[in-house]
C-alpha cells in the first residue's frame, strides 16, 4: 500500500472527499426533518433536537477519535467511524413511531460519533501525505464537507419521495458503509513521515490546555457560534415556505447553504493566514451577529441569501478553529486538544435549542443567535496569545 500511495497521493484526497461528502448530516438535516416528522410522529422540537444531539455526539467523538487515531492509526479510526455511521442509519429505520428517545439513541449518538471518528482520520492522514501542501489537502476535504449537505439533499429528496424515509435511511446506510469502508481502507500514514517542525513556543498537553484562560474563552466562543445556524438549519425548509418560498425553493436553501458552507471552509483559513486567526474570526462573529438580526426580517429569496451567508460565516469559523488551536497550544497534541475545543460545539448545539424551547423563543431565536454571536465576539476580543503562541 505504501508504494502505491507514494506514487498516487491523489487517492488519499479522493478517498477523503468521498467519505466526507456522505457525512454532512448536520448540514442536510433540514431536508430530513419534514419526512422524519411525518413518519415518526415527532413535533418540531423533538425532530430538531435530533440535530442538536448529533452535533453534541460529534464533539465528544472528536476527543475519542483523536485518541483512537493516535493509538491505532487512521485506518482503524476510519473503520470504527464507518461502522458507527452505518449502524445509526440502519437502526433508525426500525425505530417505531412516537419514540423520540429511542430515535436519539439509535441515530444521533452513533451518527455523531461515527462522523467525528472519520473526520480527524481523513484530515490528519491527508495532511501527513501533503505535508508541503496542507492548504490543498484541507481545501479539498473541507470543500467536500461543505458540499455534503447538497449531495445528501438530492439523495434524500429522491429516495424519500419514492420509498419513504425509512427506506431512505437504509439505502443511505448501505451507501455509507460501502463508500466509507472503501475509503478508510486507503487511509495509511506515510512511513518515515517527517515530524512537524517544532515552534519556539510551548506544546500544551490536554490537561495543561484545559487549565488556561485561552481554552475557556475559545470553548465559550465555539459554543456561542452555534445558534446562528443550528437554531435555523433544522427548520429552514418550513421557515422558507412560511416566508413566501415554494417547497422546491425552500429545499434549495439547504443545497445553496451547503455551497456557502464549502466556500467558508475554503476562503476563511486562507484569509486567516494573511490577517491572523483572531482577526478572521472577529469578522466572522460580527457577520453572524448582523446576519442573525437581518434574518428576522428576510422574506422570499432573501431567506436563501441570508441563510447562505450565515452558513459561510459559521463554517468559516469552524474551519479556522483547528489552526487557532495549533497556534495557541502547539502541534504535539493537536488532535486531542482540538477535540476538547469541539466540545464547545456540543455544548452550544444542545444548550441553545433547549434554552430556546424553555424560554418560548420560537419567534425570538434570531435575537438569541445575534446575542450569542455578540458574546462570542467579546470572548475573542479578550483572547491573548499563550506563552510562545500567536493569534
Amino acid at each position: 500500500m505504501q508504494a502505491f500511495l507514494k506514487k498516487h497521493h491523489w487517492t488519499i484526497l479522493a478517498a477523503g472527499a468521498a467519505i466526507q461528502i456522505l457525512t454532512g448530516v448536520p448540514a442536510a438535516w433540514g431536508v430530513f426533518q419534514g419526512p422524519v416528522r411525518a413518519e415518526y410522529g415527532f413535533d418540531e422540537g423533538a425532530a430538531s433536537f435530533v440535530l442538536s444531539l448529533t452535533i453534541g455526539a460529534f464533539g465528544l467523538g472528536c476527543v475519542l477519535g483523536g485518541f483512537l487515531q493516535d493509538k491505532a492509526g487512521p485506518r482503524i479510526a476510519g473503520f470504527a467511524g464507518t461502522a458507527l455511521l452505518a449502524a445509526g442509519f440502519f437502526a433508525v429505520g426500525f425505530v417505531p413511531a412516537g419514540r423520540p428517545g429511542l430515535f436519539y439513541l439509535a441515530f444521533s449518538l452513533p451518527v455523531g460519533l461515527g462522523s467525528a471518528f472519520l473526520y480527524p482520520a481523513v484530515m490528519g492522514c491527508a495532511q501527513k501525505w501533503y505535508a508541503e501542501k496542507k492548504g490543498l489537502a484541507t481545501g479539498v476535504i473541507g470543500g467536500a464537507v461543505g458540499l455534503s449537505g447538497a449531495a445528501l439533499t438530492l439523495l434524500v429528496r429522491f429516495l424519500s419521495g419514492r420509498w419513504g424515509i425509512r427506506v431512505c435511511f437504509w439505502v443511505l446506510g448501505g451507501l455509507m458503509l460501502a463508500v466509507c469502508a472503501a475509503g478508510s481502507a486507503l487511509l495509511e500514514n506515510p512511513e518515515n513521515a517527517p515530524a512537524p517542525a517544532k515552534r519556539a513556543g510551548r506544546d500544551f498537553t490536554p490537561v495543561q490546555m484545559l487549565k488556561t484562560r485561552q481554552y475557556r474563552l475559545l470553548f465559550l466562543a465555539t459554543a456561542l457560534a452555534s445558534p446562528a445556524v443550528l437554531l435555523f438549519s433544522p427548520v429552514i425548509v418550513e421557515l422558507g415556505q412560511e416566508r413566501g418560498l415554494s417547497e422546491s425553493a425552500a429545499h434549495l436553501a439547504v443545497a445553496v447553504g451547503s455551497v456557502g458552507s464549502a466556500a467558508g471552509r475554503l476562503a476563511m483559513p486562507a484569509l486567516s493566514d494573511r490577517i491572523g486567526r483572531r482577526a478572521a474570526d472577529l469578522i466572522l462573529f460580527a457577520g453572524l451577529c448582523g446576519l442573525s438580526a437581518a434574518f428576522a426580517f428576510a422574506g422570499g429569496w432573501w431567506v436563501i441569501a441570508v441563510y447562505t451567508a450565515l452558513t459561510f460565516c459559521y463554517s468559516g469559523e469552524a474551519a479556522v478553529l483547528p489552526s487557532l488551536c495549533t497556534d495557541l497550544f502547539g502541534l504535539e497534541h493537536t488532535g486531542v486538544n482540538y477535540g476538547f475545543l469541539a466540545l464547545g460545539m456540543s455544548a452550544g448545539s444542545i444548550g441553545f435549542p433547549l434554552a430556546a424551547r424553555a424560554l418560548g423563543l420560537a419567534a425570538g431565536r434570531h435575537w438569541l443567535a445575534a446575542g450569542a454571536a455578540a458574546a462570542g465576539f467579546a470572548c475573542l476580543a479578550a483572547l491573548r496569545p499563550t506563552k510562545g503562541g500567536r493569534l
